[in-house]
């Protein structure tokens, strides 16, 4: 999957979406993310979900004849025209607090003393509540059955929408044995829906447990990565033979990178090559490709905060989507290591060989985003487990001929890319 998250409140109405459903095309991704497009609760939050079953009115043409649902259908038809797939939110784990359903339904929720509890989480030490949420309780719910049959009729909706993909918000959160079930149950009549688990911020054994329910892919934590530690691997390791996963550079959660790394193209574009490759899908947001600083806000974000930069790398992006695309060791969670080397520390060699075939990939990567470093090796084909040749398909400056010895400059950030055939 090579995803671009097209963030509601950004792209304002959906009929104004179709610039930027034509330059996720362009660029090569083939599923757009949507994040939560349901009427939310008084806080305004796109998580906060208010009622399940109608759209939220701030994404929809205020003067437009046509109805809200139909407006989301004729948006996916514009998407599916380019060969784009949608993907939604599922947000399942918890729902506005001042919606409807606390007083239909009150059995259904988590309780602290005689009120319906709030979620939370532990940030630096410190525990933040949303108090605009509600929790749902699935572990001790006096009423499992409607529950679930409330969250298959979400699922229900969402697809008869047009949605083709769901990515399960906070999925480590629910048991697995309902997300299971609920899996199960919905593809005897939808066997091609998409489910996408985000388990960031759990521990190894929910991830395990996530992973085994039954879900298409999970999202990793690649984006945090400093090139040196173990722990990304042993992630991904984790999890690999189970179920693949998708990486990306950025999310509505994080700051942007581009100010992050103080306005370091060479540093953004180096994180959208290394996370593009190293599993099987790869997601992006708006406004990553043209270096945007400010980040996308739930509530508060919207089509005005557009930014104009002199930054496009849509460019880049689509190249490195095209290598994605063309070689199946980047479309799968495919046996990967760092190698060690002596040349020089500042370069990472990763090796990646694919489990469907025969295909092999090295990437060597400069991990210093402001300088040049020199990669030297009296002999690349000691990295891979087959015979020559190897074929140079980098993004930047592909190379005809790989010499013996092999030695070649790097300029920050940047990566060499290269496969057997």
């Amino acid at each position: 999957m090579k995803i671009y998250n097209l963030f509601p409140l950004l792209a304002g109405p959906m009929p104004q979406w179709t610039p930027h459903l034509e330059r996720a095309a362009d660029m090569g991704f083939d599923w757009i993310f949507v994040n939560p497009i349901q009427r939310t609760g008084r806080s305004g939050s796109l998580y906060s979900i208010k009622d399940y079953f109608q759209i939220n009115p701030a994404l929809i043409a205020p003067r437009s004849p046509a109805p809200p649902e139909d407006q989301v259908r004729e948006m996916v038809k514009t998407a599916e025209k380019l060969g784009l797939r949608l993907m939604v939110d599922l947000v399942i784990n918890h729902c506005a607090y001042d919606s409807p359903l606390l007083k239909e339904h009150p059995g259904w929720f988590a309780k602290e003393g005689r009120r319906i509890a709030h979620p939370f989480c532990l940030h630096d030490g410190e525990k933040v509540v949303w108090r605009d949420l509600a929790r749902f309780d699935y572990l001790n719910t006096r009423d499992p059955e409607g529950l679930f049959q409330h969250c298959r009729k979400v699922v229900e909706y969402l697809v008869g929408l047009g949605f083709k993909g769901l990515r399960c918000d906070a999925a480590y959160q629910i048991p697995g044995a309902f997300w299971k079930r609920l899996i199960e149950d919905t593809r005897r009549t939808h066997p091609d829906l998409v489910f996408a688990a985000e388990t960031l911020g759990c521990s190894p054994d929910q991830i395990k447990e996530t992973a085994r329910a039954g879900f298409d892919f999970i999202f990793n934590s690649s984006k945090w990565w400093d090139f040196e530690g173990p722990w990304l691997l042993e992630q991904y390791q984790l999890t690999r033979d189970t179920v693949p996963s998708i990486s990306f550079p950025e999310s509505h959660d994080t700051p942007r990178l581009y100010a992050e790394t103080d306005r370091n193209v060479d540093a953004v574009r180096q994180r959208y090559l290394f996370t593009a490759l190293f599993s099987a899908g790869v997601m992006m947001p708006i406004g990553f490709e043209f270096g945007f600083e400010k980040p996308l806000h739930v509530v508060e974000t919207r089509p005005t905060d557009w930014e104009t930069t002199g930054v496009d790398l849509t460019g880049f992006i689509k190249q490195v989507n095209q290598i994605k695309e063309r070689y199946p060791v980047f479309r799968e969670e495919s046996i990967t290591e760092v190698l060690g080397h002596d040349s020089n520390p500042a370069i990472m060699v990763m090796w990646k060989a694919a489990t469907r075939n025969h295909g092999q990939a090295l990437l060597i990567l400069n991990k210093d985003a402001r300088n040049r470093q020199l990669f030297r090796t009296e002999n690349l084909y000691r990295f891979v487990q087959s015979p020559p040749p190897l074929i140079d398909v980098s993004p930047e400056w592909p190379m005809d001929y790989l010499p013996t010895p092999f030695e070649f400059e790097l300029g920050p950030g940047m990566g060499r890319v290269l496969v057997t055939p």
